[in-house]
């Protein structure tokens, strides 16, 4: 088998990689680590906002060394684990950052901050340490708070991630949701809209309600909300690489009858079955292109008001 593989052929995307991002106490980390089997990666400090129902085995870093550790930790002695949830994106960049300029302080201007070429540093380790989540072969979650950016009279919402870092994680990703309230109900979207990002790659609802998971008394209650995304993208893909197969069988099933076709009679018969086909995506066009170029190669005449070669 060659390296060159049809669209049916190819590998299923076996994990997923989300952000997620909203106002502070929407509910982000307690969305997130509704994902299968997680872990969090608790940056921020927020774990214990969760409630004890729904708390996960938590990495709670003091320093980069101990991102790197947990990954190794995971990757050699947990392998139960299905998802990694990073909470918060902005924050881990920060210990990024911290670790640039212990390990060479010329990286660090005079406030402290990263110099231009520290950051061109970090937007190398953070690509990598996508790369090594990747090939760990996880579900990765990031959590980011919002930002507003006005723009004369409008504003708009966006995840609050550090410089050109938000470019370089969201072309990387799947997913990404926008979480809001409406009311005292929370929502998330996946859909793109002008005035906030949001990517949606397996036709999630437009909007979606997120369940309750903590009662009136504070008692936690059932927390798989992200759980059921990921067996619905999934679910999405495996259609999708399906519906690709089915496609090419029948491809190959037009081209063969409108090929054995050798006069007018045999090409108007050819024509009636495979414009009578049940179709996929563009197979009726690709149908009607292969029986106008037959025509053609036979040098036979379609007569509109018969609909038929002659």
């Amino acid at each position: 088998m060659g390296l060159i593989k049809k669209p049916s052929e190819l590998s299923v995307k076996a994990t997923l990689s989300v952000l997620i991002y909203g106002q502070p106490g929407i509910g982000k980390t307690t969305f997130g680590v509704s994902a299968p089997d997680a872990v969090l990666f608790d940056y921020d400090g927020g774990v214990q906002r969760i409630n004890g129902a729904h708390q996960v085995p938590t990495l709670q870093p003091t320093s980069w060394e101990d991102t790197n550790a947990a990954l190794q930790e995971i990757a050699n002695e947990m392998p139960e684990v299905k998802t990694i949830v990073i909470d918060t994106v902005g924050k881990m960049l920060d210990f990024m950052s911290a670790y640039i300029i212990k390990n060479d302080p010329k990286m660090a201007m005079r406030d402290g901050s990263l110099s231009l070429k520290g950051y061109g540093v970090r937007k190398t380790m953070f690509v990598n340490f996508l790369k090594s989540l990747a090939m760990m072969g996880k579900n990765v979650v990031f959590i980011a708070h919002e930002r507003e950016e006005r723009r004369g009279e409008e504003t708009f919402k966006r995840p609050e991630i550090g410089g050109s870092s938000a470019n370089d994680l969201i072309k990387e990703l799947d997913l990404v949701g926008y979480m809001y309230a409406i009311g005292k109900e929370r929502v998330i979207t996946f859909d793109p809209a002008e005035y906030y990002y949001a990517k949606n790659t397996c036709n999630l609802p437009a909007t979606m309600k997120l369940p309750v998971v903590v009662d009136e008394q504070g008692k936690g209650m059932s927390n798989v909300a992200f759980s059921n995304i990921v067996k619905s993208y999934k679910s999405a893909q495996e259609k999708r690489q399906e519906q690709t197969a089915d496609y090419e069988a029948l491809l190959d099933v037009i081209t063969g009858k409108v090929d054995a076709a050798t006069d007018a009679v045999s090409l108007n018969e050819a024509m009636r079955e495979v414009f009578g086909y049940e179709h996929i995506y563009d197979s009726m066009l690709r149908a009607q292109r292969a029986v106008a170029k037959k025509g053609a190669e036979l040098k036979l005449v379609y007569n509109k008001a018969k609909k038929c070669y002659e």
